[in-house]
């Protein structure tokens, strides 16, 4: 049975501001409706597309990264807060996969990963221990992964346990706990 117009545009505004990721097309999924509907829905609520609430997302959601440089980071950060949390976008481009299969590299996936969990320590230089993570299940060409970190445990003034965890449209795919360190002024010798 096809929910009411209302019910639909309820359900996107619930959707939208759980995971402000959701494309028009995985909306439409759930919803059982066209992508034209979706968009329509998502006009007339004032609600804006995709790349828009990312944007948005970014300007003034974050911190600025301290222990990386920009190009070091992999993925675009779309959230940061010292100490705390994190959140970055990858997209699976061509280069990002094996030519065969068309699956993302694992390393793709954990240099994500690693490089937000450094990315949300607050010093100018920190580095990852250890880290013990775990492939879920394979990422293909196209898909969009958004890599959450949040900081678990302090285990001293200068050690961080950090948790990572990827998804792709909702579905785990990689999970990692990273040791990070951040290395003190009078350390870096």
């Amino acid at each position: 049975m096809r929910m009411s117009k209302q019910e639909r545009q309820r359900q996107l505004i619930l959707a939208f501001k759980e995971d402000p990721f959701l494309t028009d097309e995985e909306m439409a999924k759930r919803c059982l409706v066209s992508v034209q509907t979706i968009r329509l829905d998502r006009m007339e609520l004032g609600i804006p597309e995709y790349r828009e609430r990312i944007k948005h997302m970014a300007e003034g959601n974050f911190d600025r990264v301290r222990s990386l440089s920009p190009d070091e980071v992999i993925g675009e950060m779309i959230d940061l807060q010292w100490d705390r949390s994190g959140i970055s976008l990858l997209e699976i481009r061509q280069e990002h996969v094996f030519s065969r299969t068309k699956i993302a590299r694992g390393h793709y996936l954990f240099a994500q990963a690693n490089s937000l969990a450094v990315a949300i320590v607050d010093a100018e230089i920190a580095l990852t221990r250890s880290a013990n993570i775990r492939f879920v299940r394979p990422v293909h060409l196209g898909e969009r992964c958004i890599a959450q970190a949040k900081v678990i445990e302090q285990k001293s003034a200068s050690r961080l346990q950090i948790q990572v965890m990827t998804k792709v449209s909702g579905e785990i795919v990689f999970q990692g706990i990273f040791d990070v360190y951040r290395l003190e002024e009078n350390e870096r010798t």
